[in-house]
């Protein structure tokens, strides 16, 4: 049985995710929402504990890609990221198309809400939204990336290979 770990890095937040099973039915579900390192070794040692619980075999990192399906420079950072985290954890990565997930994300969890007396939302109150579209974000990413190994068509709508790399 293989372990996939889904991954929407952030600037401030990492989105988790993780599925398990033989492609054709693995089903992705929200972990957790990390807060950002100050440098990848602060990041791999924040996820080596989470990898070696779940037992993670393999990584989907979400590659932010432009509106017109090029690596902009956050494309460049999250795959110079990703494949560096790879190479340190041991573990292959792939890396998927995220243009739409937190959109999608903020679509399957509806509206945050509302303050006390109907005001507007705490900073605490939006903070845990945030990190709750990041770890739905990251499910979408690895469901995508599962679908389209098991030949579905993904919920961006994309049925072409992503870009991908195996470290």
């Amino acid at each position: 049985m293989t372990r996939w770990l889904g991954i929407d890095l952030g600037e401030k937040r990492v989105g988790l995710a993780v599925a398990d099973g033989d492609v054709a039915n693995a089903i992705a579900r929200p972990l957790a929402t990390l807060v950002r390192g100050r440098s990848l070794e602060e990041d791999a040692a924040r996820l080596t504990a989470i990898l070696e619980r779940e037992r993670i075999e393999e990584l989907v990192v979400g590659l932010p890609l432009d509106v017109s399906g090029d690596e902009g420079l956050q494309a460049t950072l999250t795959r110079t990221w990703g494949e560096a985290l790879a190479v340190r954890l041991g573990l292959p990565v792939a890396f998927r198309d995220e243009r739409l997930t937190s959109h999608l994300a903020e679509a399957r969890l509806g509206p945050m809400k509302r303050g006390r007396s109907g005001g507007p939302p705490s900073r605490t109150q939006r903070d845990a939204y945030r990190a709750r579209v990041d770890r739905e974000a990251a499910a979408i990413i690895l469901q995508d990336e599962l679908d389209t190994r098991a030949g579905r068509r993904s919920s961006t709508g994309d049925t072409q290979d992503p870009q991908e790399t195996s470290t």
